[in-house]
């Protein structure tokens, strides 16, 4: 099993940056993927981001080029650095770690892009 909790949320300003964590509770290289998805109120969940064990990422188009998935492996984290935020960036911000065939979830973390 794996847990996972996310931290870093918060409110900025249109045009800030924000960087979120999302530590795992085993080996991160023995994960095969980890994503940040994401959901705003009456929105469906968006994936945003992944890497997978090997290192490779993916990014939706509605993030490439303003957000970065990157890891630590000595400390077993994930992170989301996200630069030039809008409100529509407004939403609950969730990590997910497939592993053994099993989805697994973060509790999520409030962003909230305002002025």
């Amino acid at each position: 099993q794996v847990h996972l909790v996310e931290s870093g949320g918060g409110l900025v300003q249109p045009g800030e940056s924000l960087s979120l964590s999302c530590a795992t509770s085993v080996n991160i290289l023995a994960i095969n993927r980890m994503g940040w998805y994401r959901q705003a109120p009456g929105k469906q969940r968006e994936l945003l981001a992944t890497i997978v064990s090997r290192g490779d990422t993916n990014y939706a188009g509605s993030v490439k080029g303003r957000f970065t998935i990157s890891r630590d492996n000595a400390k077993n984290t994930v992170y989301l650095q996200m630069n030039s935020l809008k409100p529509e960036d407004t939403a609950v911000y969730c990590c997910n770690a497939f592993y053994k065939y099993t989805d697994y979830w973060g509790q999520g973390t409030q962003v909230t892009v305002s002025s």
